[in-house]
């Protein structure tokens, strides 16, 4: 979906100067088309989640269709989290992140790892702190019926050329069936890695009952889901 500088504008509660400053800066991905600026939903959100720039509330709380958008915790329930994940770069962190995913059978892992691989080479997923999310930007080919999360700490840190220079040594992997899901998903994580009970429990490598009662506490302060309008 292409955004204009005021769609952008609401969606990251900012004045449109403040977008005009930013694309003289060229600080956001923004793409010119007739003279005129135009922006990926996708690509703003992802952005906006790496830079800690708190996104509207529209985009927290809307639903994907007549079926209610599981919590965070559940879902990350639905993709696991594992401790001391093997791998001394990205594609080998990313090919036994895929290894270790629950999958489908019908999913084919090595076009799901391959096309992960290919995200990472448009552009660093690591968010800073040691925190990276690889995802797949158009998650409608992999077939899957609902969305995980998988939560991955790695036994020796990556450089995963991160927006802060740190290497990464904590993994969300995001897969999910629309890309509405996929970019709702995206926008409440960021949320929640602002909260700092819920970093600090990653950072120390918690219990996953401990991590997951941390994120259900920092999920709380997320505004509710609305149903999405006919």
């Amino acid at each position: 979906m292409q955004l204009s500088v005021k769609d952008v504008a609401k969606l990251l509660n900012v004045t449109e100067e403040t977008i005009y400053r930013w694309i003289k800066q060229e600080s956001i991905p923004v793409h010119r088309s007739n003279e005129q600026c135009r922006f990926s939903r996708a690509e703003i959100i992802e952005w906006a989640t790496a830079q800690r720039i708190p996104l509207s509330a529209d985009i927290l709380t809307e639903s994907d269709g007549s079926k209610p958008v599981l919590s965070l915790v559940d879902i990350i329930k639905t993709g696991g989290i594992v401790h001391r994940l093997s791998g001394a770069d990205t594609p080998t962190v990313l090919r036994n992140v895929v290894d270790a995913m629950h999958l489908p059978e019908e999913v084919d892992r090595e076009f799901l790892y391959q096309i992960l691989l290919a995200r990472e080479n448009l552009g660093s997923t690591g968010i800073g702190d040691g925190i990276a999310i690889p995802h797949v930007r158009n998650p409608i080919v992999l077939h899957i019926t609902k969305p995980m999360i998988m939560l991955c700490f790695l036994e020796h840190p990556v450089n995963f050329g991160a927006i802060d220079g740190e290497p990464v040594d904590t993994l969300f992997t995001l897969i999910s069936p629309t890309v509405r899901t996929h970019l709702q998903l995206l926008s409440r994580l960021g949320f929640v890695l602002q909260n700092p009970a819920f970093k600090e429990a990653l950072k120390k490598k918690q219990p996953s009952e401990k991590i997951l009662e941390e994120l259900a506490r920092a999920e709380s302060a997320l505004p509710a889901i609305k149903p999405q309008q006919e």
